[in-house]
């Protein structure tokens, strides 16, 4: 409980300096491209074509699904999978890429996961704007089950922060942790039913370990919202999975902070 209070208030103490280095994060990013912010839009666009012309065109897999065109299906499953994807490797190396900000001004070390979080949330809610405006191109207008959105933003939000805080100790005291996440990053993609339906999985006991993958419920859940139009409370499983992984990860984090906190200046 007392690291929790100490997160906390280093939180509500810093909670200016949050957003201002979160914007500061992002403008860094793009800053000196001649695109700028138009690479937040490219390199998604890019890995999306990519995909629909190897399963629709190169191996003529992609079947309308529940009504929709399979390239609308893709979408909806990859839009949460671009702030994941990031948030995987990215939130792990935050903590060393931004020494700085421990080693010489002393900043709290549990604020650099919350605002490397908060300033790719707003790429993805620019990514956000642009699949609600396809979707209504393919003539799919905005119903009730938008009102979902927030949630499952919340809960990708709240995960990897979680995620971030964790794996950034551990990588900013081995590096190894580092280099073992970014092996496994591509095996999450595909083993997180981003490119197929883990509902429709034959074997159940295969289907419930992947709902215990985090990527896997959100993903699903962005699919629920614009594609199967099923609200976040039918499946219970799901959710109860999602919030099993999310306190197990959270007190490993709170485990690993309180332990490591006053190492990490030191190390880096």
């Amino acid at each position: 409980m007392e690291t929790i209070k100490t997160i906390i208030k280093e939180h509500i103490t810093y909670r200016d300096q949050i957003f201002m280095l979160a914007k500061s994060d992002l403008i860094k990013t793009y800053r000196g491209a001649a695109l700028g912010w138009a690479w937040a839009v490219v390199k998604p666009m890019v890995t999306l074509f990519v995909f629909w012309f190897a399963f629709t065109i190169g191996l003529r897999a992609g079947k309308p699904i529940a009504g929709y065109p399979y390239f609308l299906w893709l979408v909806a499953g990859m839009l949460p999978w671009f702030y994941m994807q990031e948030l995987i490797t990215g939130g792990a190396g935050c903590i060393r890429k931004y020494s700085h900000l421990v080693t010489k001004m002393r900043f709290p070390i549990s604020i650099i996961p919350t605002y490397f979080n908060i300033s790719h949330l707003f790429t993805h809610l620019i990514l956000l704007g642009i699949t609600i405006v396809l979707f209504m191109l393919f003539g799919h207008l905005p119903d009730i089950y938008y009102l979902q959105i927030p949630l499952y933003m919340l809960m990708m939000v709240a995960f990897f922060t979680v995620w971030s805080l964790l794996s950034g100790l551990l990588s900013a005291i081995s590096k190894d942790f580092q280099n073992l996440v970014a092996a496994f990053s591509t095996a999450i993609f595909w083993m997180s039913g981003i490119l197929y339906d883990v509902d429709k999985i034959r074997h159940g006991w295969v289907r419930l370990i992947l709902k215990f993958n985090p990527v896997t419920v959100i993903s699903s859940g962005y699919r629920k919202t614009f594609i199967y139009k099923q609200w976040f409370f039918e499946d219970k499983v799901e959710l109860c999975c999602y919030m099993t992984t999310l306190i197990v990860f959270t007190l490993f984090a709170l485990w690993a902070y309180r332990k490591l906190r006053k190492e990490i200046p030191d190390v880096l």
